[in-house]
Formats: structure tokens, sequence, C-alpha cells
């Protein structure tokens, strides 16, 4: 570490002798440490790119990594902080760093003397015995070449200008559709407009109103107020208004600075030209570079072959809907905004349960401890809570250990939607494992989820699609958390390959569908007693209840993506006939108005990590699937596939293919037959 850096240690992003300094970073602190970090990377690379020894994994790639590691660390704090707790300081802060960061990290991927570097080291005769970090070597060249490393000066010049406003472009993205959802609220005067809607809903809405200084109840496009509000209001217009609403954020239809529609074509534009420059005929070959699938056509023929299976599952369970809507709630021109409401119906009338009935017996402390037990018991650690300094009152602190009671890894639990808080759920890595010197950096991470608060003092209740995605992020925290790799670059998630990242985190929902777990992690909030089987089996009954319609719905986000960044052609149609035509191959949900939900507010492709890759869900649905299948074959909760498990995928992390990993523990290529049975779409 450079003396720069230790002369300015008063700085908390400048602190990595532990766990994160969260509640003392300021947006003050952000530049400062930022650029002190850049120039401690740069003089390292001057030392280490201009040393006359030839290259070894000692004398350049390990100096390197832990320069490279400190500026993720702080800059990983920098952004978990913008996702989780945004302030107009710290949002002015961190888009004015963006550039910096991904300027300089496009400055390391043209460097011709690291690439040189890079290539010597693969070369020489030690590589060959290098295992993990030769993985590394191999992954950091294929990087180098897809960042434009061997362009001509003035083709690299353009490129980094590209990833620059890419950079910006996407950030911007993403804050429009925070913004638009963040500045709407309905306000209800008449508490009978609301009917339907649950009681810890409308408490929520109540103070929600409060706290604007305004009477009634104010309605959010928040998840916890949005979802139960579609699906319970007998209020068909507010259902409406709202369902409207969310479908047309960041878009042409409200405020105009928050309008995605110019971002999304330059964007593309970009990303076109990107790939161009090196050579490909579109940005999908790019990003499949470091993927399982091959080609572009290699995936759009897994998407139809699935479409094909599940659109006659879809189109059966659209009919239902229809059918249920006309006779027994008496509406004949069913409409988006009633999907939710007239299916929560329909499955109230068939499976004699609700989602509300069912929340009732998931408090948070019980679910976590449930959730905690299958993974102590098949995995063989020990989950304690414990206390680190955090960004906001409410979240939790663990620590894993493994059986000789020793660290393993560390996570945080930040697990309820507030304002200034971006949407959805998801893990993130605080500090990677690594070995630095005779030391080994042990892994922490983030679970960030958006669900309801405690309210008038009864504990957080989650709903069983709630715990399925704790469950899931739990999943991605425990790739980061159990491996065993100590390489940079390849430990924990790290270079494993973009659609094989979901298959721990799919993995893990299918304890959420088992009695002996479930039983073990239900107590109703009210009396303690656990679900009633009865209700269980019913809920297991209703498990695949429209998994066409859900399935077919996420092809069509995989569709749109794949074809959008492979052969969409924008002078000869525009993103929304794109849109309507992938509609019109696989949706079988009527639209009434020109929304723009598979565009406008899509951060997954035009501001995080899934432009070309959206289809990895359902890849990754079929690894994960057919991994359970060797649970069920032999215990569910068995310690010896757990281990066999931990060893052999989440262990290994990016240090081998995903593919060579999964064949390690199922002992075979993954089949597509153990998806389509979890979904009810083949015979047992």
């Amino acid at each position: 570490m450079s003396a720069t850096i230790a002369r300015t240690s008063d700085n908390p992003l400048l602190d990595f002798s532990g766990l994160p300094r969260f509640p003392e970073i300021e947006p003050g602190h952000v530049t400062p440490a930022i650029d002190a970090l850049i120039a401690d990377v740069r003089e390292t690379i001057e030392r280490v790119a201009g040393a006359a020894d030839a290259p070894s994994w000692d004398n350049f790639v390990q100096p390197l990594s832990d320069a490279l590691d400190r500026l993720d660390r702080a800059w990983g704090q920098v952004s978990h902080l913008n996702a989780v707790v945004n302030t107009p300081a710290l949002r002015e802060t961190y888009n004015a760093n963006l550039p910096k960061i991904t300027a300089f990290h496009t400055d390391i991927a043209h460097d011709k003397r690291l690439f040189s570097r890079y290539r010597d080291l693969a070369a020489s005769p030690a590589f060959a015995a290098y295992g993990a970090q030769r993985k590394l070597v191999e992954n950091t060249l294929s990087d180098f070449r897809l960042s434009g490393a061997e362009l001509p000066d003035d083709k690299k010049a353009r490129f980094k200008a590209i990833e620059e406003e890419l950079a910006r472009s996407s950030a911007r993205f993403e804050d429009n559709v925070l913004d638009a959802t963040n500045a709407y609220g309905l306000f209800v005067a008449d508490e009978g407009s609301l009917a339907g809607v649950p009681d810890d809903v409308l408490t929520a809405a109540k103070l929600a109103a409060e706290s604007d200084g305004k009477p009634g109840w104010k309605l959010t496009l928040h998840m916890p107020c949005y979802l139960p509000v579609t699906q319970y209001a007998d209020n068909r217009g507010i259902r409406e208004t709202l369902y409207r609403a969310y479908a047309t954020r960041a878009s042409e239809f409200g405020n105009p600075e928050w309008d995605n529609t110019a971002l999304i074509e330059r964007i593309l534009e970009l990303r076109r030209e990107a790939a161009a420059l090196l050579g490909y005929a579109s940005y999908a070959e790019v990003s499949l570079v470091p993927k399982m699938a091959g080609t572009p056509a290699e995936v759009l023929g897994f998407l139809r072959e699935l479409g094909a299976k599940a659109k006659p599952y879809a189109e059966r369970d659209m009919a239902e809907l229809e059918q249920y809507a006309r006779t027994e709630l008496g509406l004949t021109d069913l409409a988006a905004w009633d999907l939710a409401y007239v299916s929560e119906k329909l499955r109230q009338s068939r499976y004699s349960y609700s989602d509300q009935e069912v929340k009732q017996y998931f408090p948070e402390d019980i679910v976590l401890a449930g959730m905690f037990r299958v993974v102590q018991t098949i995995f063989g650690v020990a989950i304690r809570a414990s206390t680190a300094p955090a960004w906001h009152a409410t979240v939790r602190f663990f620590d894993v250990m493994d059986r000789e009671g020793g660290l393993v890894g560390q996570f945080y639990l930040d697990l309820y939607a507030r304002p200034a808080k971006r949407g959805g759920a998801w893990m993130d890595d605080a500090i990677k494992r690594r070995r630095i010197g005779e030391r080994v950096q042990h892994p922490v991470a983030h679970l960030t989820c958006n669900f309801s608060a405690p309210v008038s003092g009864k504990p957080a209740l989650f709903t069983h699609d709630e715990v399925t995605t704790l469950f899931h992020e739990f999943g991605h925290g425990l790739h980061l958390l159990l491996t065993r790799v100590d390489v940079p670059g390849v430990s924990g998630l790290e270079g494993v390959e973009w659609d094989a990242v979901e298959l721990p985190s799919q993995f893990m929902e299918n304890f959420c569908w088992e009695w002996d777990v479930v039983k073990h992690m239900s107590a109703h909030v009210e009396s303690g007693e656990p679900l009633p089987r009865v209700l269980f089996d019913r809920m297991l009954a209703a498990k695949n209840f429209q998994s066409g319609m859900q399935t077919v719905r996420q092809l069509e986000f995989a569709l749109f993506d794949m074809h959008l960044h492979h052969d969409f052609d924008p002078s000869s149609q525009s993103v929304l006939d794109l849109v309507e035509s992938i509609r019109r191959e696989i949706s079988v949900v009527p639209r009434q108005f020109d929304d723009r939900g598979l565009t406008h507010a899509f951060s997954h492709i035009f501001a995080g990590g899934y432009a070309a890759g959206y289809y990895s869900y359902q890849w990754a649905e079929v690894l994960s699937a057919d991994a359970y299948s060797l649970f069920e074959e032999q215990g569910v909760l068995s310690p010896v596939v757990g281990s066999r498990f931990r060893d052999e995928v989440l262990g290994r992390g990016g240090s081998r293919p995903a593919l060579d990993s999964f064949i390690a523990f199922r002992g075979r290529a993954p089949q597509i037959d153990a998806l389509l049975r979890h979904n009810g779409m083949l015979a047992s």
C-alpha cells in the first residue's frame, strides 16, 4: 500500500484492516479515497509492468491483484451505499467518480505492457502447474481481448470512450427507474376503496401518508405495497391506476427528466459499436464469450425449445383465468391489471388458501432459523448472530463458522424496503476471499431484499414467495461464503460463467417446498403453531399453479434481450416493434395499453450485468433442478450430498469451468427433464 494511502488512513474508505466502517462514510470521503487508490494501483502497475525479471505469480499477479482488491473494496462500499441509502449528495459523488473508475479499468484493459506480461506468464514453463492460478490468467487474457487490448491505438481510444459513456448511461438509467418509483404516490381518502387490501399493507400505507403530512392512505410502487394491492384490492380502478403507473415508469408517459427512451437507444448503439470494434457481428456474441452457452443461436434454440413445451401450459392457464373471471367475478374483459387479482381468487378457490393466510406463519426470526438449519445441516457450518457497523439500524450481521469454530465468512442482512433504497433483491460482495501473504482474507456478503418491515410491534411477516426469494439470495451468498479458493479472480462467484451464477441460488429455492424444512421454519405470529400440514399440502398442490404463464413471461424477457443484442436492426424496426413481435410469439397476456414494462425499467439488461444474458435464469434453472434431483434421490437434507455439492460446486468457485463442476457433482451432463418435472410440465 502506498504512502499516500497510509497518510490518509483516517478516511474510512481507506481502512482495510477489517469490516467496512459504513456509518462513518460520508460523500466527502469518496473522491479522496478513489483518487488515492487509483494512484496506488497505477504505482503498482508501473512497478510490475516495467520489471526486468520474468513475470511470475508472486512478482506480478499477486501485487497487482492486492492493489486492485483495495480499490474494488472501497468502490464496492460506495456503490452499495448508493443502492441502499441513496441521497442527493451520495448520488452526486458516485456519478462524479464513476467515469474515473470506468476510465481507469479501461486503461488497464488496454495496457499493452500488462497484456504482454500476462502472455509471457502463460507461455512460461511453470504455468502448467498453476492450477486455479492458471484459470485466472487465462480469464484475464480473454478479458484483455474483449476489452480491446489488441485494437490499434485510434480504435482503443474510441473503445475507451464507449465504455465510459456506457457506464454513465447505465447509472443514469437505474437512477431514473429509482426516481420514478420513489416519486409516485396514490393517495386514497376513502378506506372503502381499499377493500380487500391486507391489514398490514393498509397500516404501512397509513403511516406513509402521515409521514407526508397527508390524510388517508398512500399507495406506492415499492413491492411491499404494489404487489399486495394489485393482488387483493377489490377496486379495479385502483388496480389499473397502480398497474399503469408501474408499467410506464421512466418512460415518455411520466416526468421527462426520468424518461429512459433516449438512453435505451444510445446504450444499444454503443454496444453495437463496441462489438464491431472487437470484430464481432453482435454484442450478444461478445457477451457469450465468457459464458457456458456457445452462440446466440444456441441460446435462442434453447429458449424456443423450452417455450414450445411451456406455451401450451400457459395457454391453458390463461384460459382458466378468463373462464373464472367471466363466470365467478363477472369480468368479461380480463385486463393485465386484473391478472394478479383474478389469479389469487382462483388459487384461493381451488386450493383454499391465500398468500396472506400463509404469511402469518412466516415471521422473520423463525424463517431465518429454519433457513440456517438447512445450511448448517447439509453444508456442515454454523451460523450465529454477530455485530458490525452498518448503513441502517435494521441491518443484521452474522458469522459463518466451520465445525471447529473457525471463521468461514460473514454476511449483512438488509431485509426491508424503504425510501432511497433500490428495489429488488440481490447479493453482492463486501470482501472477497483471497490469500494475502500468510493471511486468508475471509469473504463478507451483502444480502439485500425489499420485504415489508415490522409494523405496530409485530415481527416482519414474509409471504412464501418472499421466503423463496430469501433462500435464493442466500444461495448466492453461500457461493461467495463457502468458497475454498484463495486465488483472486476465481474465488467465490469470481470467474464463474454468468449463465451458471444462478445455479446455487435457484438450487436453494427447492428447500422451500420440502415439509421437513418448512415445518421447522414456520410458527403462527399469534399462536406460535407451525404451518399445518394440510395447508402445506394445499400449497404444494398449488406449487405449479400458472407455472406455464410464469415460464413464458421469463422467456419473453430472455428472447427480447437476446434478439435485442443479436439481430435487432434499428433501421427496420423500433425497440417497441421488437417487443410486440416477441409478445406475439410467446406471450399469452392481454394488453390494453402501450406499457413499457419490458423496456424502460429493465435494469437487468440496461443497468446490470445481464445484457444478452437474461436467458441465464432459465439456463441455470436446468442446472439447479438437475442438481437438486440428486438430493431428492439420496435425501433432501443429506450431509453427504451437501458436502459433495459444497466441494464440487460452491467450493470451486470459478477455478474451473462450471460444466466441469456440475459433472463432478452430478456424475453426468445436465438434463432438462428435472426442470420440466419440477414445473409440472413433465410426468414424474
